[in-house]
């Protein structure tokens, strides 16, 4: 039974949560606390999956909490759940926050948000992963781009056009904003699709905020691993996402897939970024095994890791609030069988984008897993690929 502690310094509003929460009987088990103080006590009595505070509380507020929180008991998925606050706490969240709910939330939604983030949870098997990924608020970006973004941000005649189209090409940038937009932070009434979209919605001031304040998007924490090209990787995902976001066009996909193809496509493979950043000593050995054995990466990762950085990058996405069109894609861009349907979406044309581009650079001198064909077969696109392959000038 997952264990849920509850954290609010209004009496009615725990009240509250224990009445919702009687339906729930013998699914849950739940905790209350009336304040930071004494959710640190109940915490260290006893082991928790999930922790839900408030913002604004006397005393020890909800940010600082969770930054307790995140320093104590690293792989505890963390939710802020608030009321209307100024945007300077709410800024503060964002490091140990993984999602952000905004009161009133109905019960559908408090369920639901912690359900899922609890089922992710089976995409890895490997607890010590768990541990690590939860922790990780922020991922390693090029610091050209950074600068770049920084310069914008500073000009005179700044454009959201521009913010959005450096953002878009960076891995981390993109997952981190992708983050946030989705998120009930802002208050936005409809999902955000892409970087470029991302941008114009929360504006100027809060992107200098992001950027040059709380420094959202990491670009110091670099890596620095033998075999690691975070460049190389970088051109391949942001290529993989424009032939996916292509291939949605080509096969008269929505635009909500077109979409959801190019930002799955630039974050599939975001899970190395994450390993090789919070377990450098073990993804070095992941390097070697794969260079010295001829495998490709993700089978390497599956032997020394238990897990494969499609698993590790669904997982950590899915705690930042990402939409399940893009976990699902990330997920199962190497084995889209496993999804477990044939309809066309993300996961479709991420896995065949990914193979392509693989095939198009010979790996750029690694071994890859080849498109599953059986699959491209079952979604009705086999005697689609020569055409699309000429509309794309592949060979």
């Amino acid at each position: 039974m997952k264990r849920i502690l509850f954290v609010d310094d209004e009496p009615s509003v725990l009240d509250g949560l224990r009445r919702m929460l009687r339906a729930w009987r013998g699914e849950w088990e739940p905790a209350f606390a009336a304040g930071g103080s004494e959710a640190l006590a109940l915490l260290a009595e006893r082991p928790f999956d999930v922790v839900v505070s408030d913002m604004r509380m006397p005393g020890m507020d909800g940010a600082q909490l969770l930054d307790e929180v995140t320093r104590r008991y690293p792989s505890i998925v963390r939710i802020i759940l608030s009321g209307q606050a100024d945007r300077e706490s709410v800024l503060r969240c964002i490091g140990p926050t993984h999602q952000y709910l905004s009161k009133p939330c109905g019960a559908a939604e408090l369920r639901a948000t912690i359900e899922r983030a609890l089922a992710l949870r089976q995409w890895l098997d490997e607890p010590t992963i768990q541990h690590v990924i939860a922790n990780v608020s922020s991922l390693p970006g090029l610091p050209a781009l950074y600068t770049e973004l920084v310069a914008e941000l500073q000009s005179p005649d700044c454009s959201l056009a521009r913010i959005g189209e450096i953002i878009g090409r960076d891995v981390a940038m993109t997952a981190k904003i992708m983050q946030l937009v989705n998120s009930s932070y802002f208050g936005l009434r409809q999902r955000v699709g892409t970087p470029q979209q991302a941008a114009a919605a929360l504006g100027t001031e809060v992107l200098r905020a992001l950027v040059l304040s709380i420094k959202a998007f990491s670009h110091e924490d670099q890596i620095k691993l033998p075999g690691f090209d975070i460049e190389r990787l970088f051109e391949h995902s942001l290529a993989v996402g424009a032939t996916a976001r292509a291939l949605a066009r080509l096969s008269g996909g929505a635009t909500a897939l077109v979409n959801d193809s190019f930002v799955a496509g630039v974050l599939h493979d975001v899970g190395k970024l994450a390993l090789a950043r919070s377990l450098p000593e073990r993804y070095a050995k992941v390097l070697a095994l794969a260079d010295n054995e001829g495998l490709p990466r993700c089978v390497a990762e599956t032997e020394i890791l238990g897990c494969s950085h499609a698993e590790v990058g669904a997982y950590l996405l899915g705690l930042w609030g990402l939409p399940d069109a893009l976990i699902e894609a990330v997920a199962f861009h190497h084995q889209p069988r496993r999804c477990g349907r044939q309809m066309v979406g993300a996961a479709a044309t991420v896995h065949l984008a990914n193979g392509w581009e693989h095939e198009r650079t010979a790996g750029d001198g690694e071994p890859f897993l080849p498109v599953d064909q059986e699959y491209v077969a079952a979604v009705g696109w086999a005697e689609k690929l020569g055409h699309w392959r000429e509309v794309l000038k592949l060979p």
